[in-house]
């Protein structure tokens, strides 16, 4: 998958949401936001990585010290820089060489790294811009799949306290077709801590759906009843998983 032309593509997507929408616009899926301080996050964020990696810091930045971190208030301004935020990022890393080691909180990693975990950061929030304003919204779903890669592994290791209980399991079914081995997640928590394959399994939990609906169920963004995503099994594992990987 080429990460960077989706990156930008994601971010075009979004920027063309903020062009025609009202900035005020509530956020129901992250509470207290507005569109125009959701869109200032994913800006900002970008331009945040991009000065983390141009930088080479193997430390934190304070988000106030990111460079032209505040949007125009004209929409096409803002639009534009939100697009351009992404495009800072490929550039620090190209710059920087994808190899180069960097800060992140995940530990140091290589630089490259920032484009994979920018285009889903912007993807996920996209769906909560196009969900706030009632606007259709679709991924392919080889990028969907991803998505719920990244997440699984960032949740893994995010918190203190583990997603998923010792001995307990999650299966999850994309009923997208192409993806095969692909399409399919086990998350387990056993001797090794939590941890996922692409295994088809039999799990305390099951859930079944199209490769979009389930990214949305992971990220809370919807309900997996209201996306009527097919739950099978201990349901209760499920819940748990969704209460401990808030982000």
């Amino acid at each position: 998958m080429d990460f960077r032309a989706a990156l930008l593509d994601q971010t075009r997507a979004f920027g063309e949401l903020i062009r025609s929408a009202d900035p005020s616009t509530p956020v129901p899926t992250c509470p207290d936001w507005t569109l125009k301080q959701l869109f200032r996050h994913v800006g900002r964020g970008h331009r945040w990585a991009a000065q983390i990696i141009a930088e080479h810091r193997m430390s934190a930045l304070d988000p106030r010290e990111v460079r032209d971190g505040r949007p125009p208030d004209d929409p096409d301004g803002a639009a534009d820089w939100l697009i351009q935020g992404a495009q800072l990022v490929i550039d620090a890393v190209d710059w920087a060489g994808p190899a180069t080691r960097v800060w992140t909180f995940r530990g140091p990693r290589p630089a490259g790294w920032w484009i994979r975990r920018r285009l889903h950061e912007v993807l996920v929030h996209r769906a909560d811009a196009a969900l706030a304003l009632g606007s259709d919204y679709d991924l392919a779903p080889d990028l969907a799949a991803d998505a719920i890669c990244e997440w699984i592994e960032l949740m893994s290791g995010y918190s203190a306290h583990p997603a998923l209980d010792v001995g307990r399991s999650i299966h999850l079914h994309a009923t997208d077709e192409g993806l095969g081995p692909t399409g399919e997640w086990t998350i387990v928590h056993d001797r090794d801590g939590v941890w996922y394959s692409h295994n088809h399994s039999k799990a305390d939990t099951a859930l079944r759906g199209t490769a979009t609906d389930l990214l949305l169920a992971l990220t809370r963004r919807r309900t997996a009843a209201d996306l009527g995503i097919e739950v099978l099994g201990d349901a209760a594992v499920w819940d748990a998983w969704l209460e401990r990987t808030s982000f």
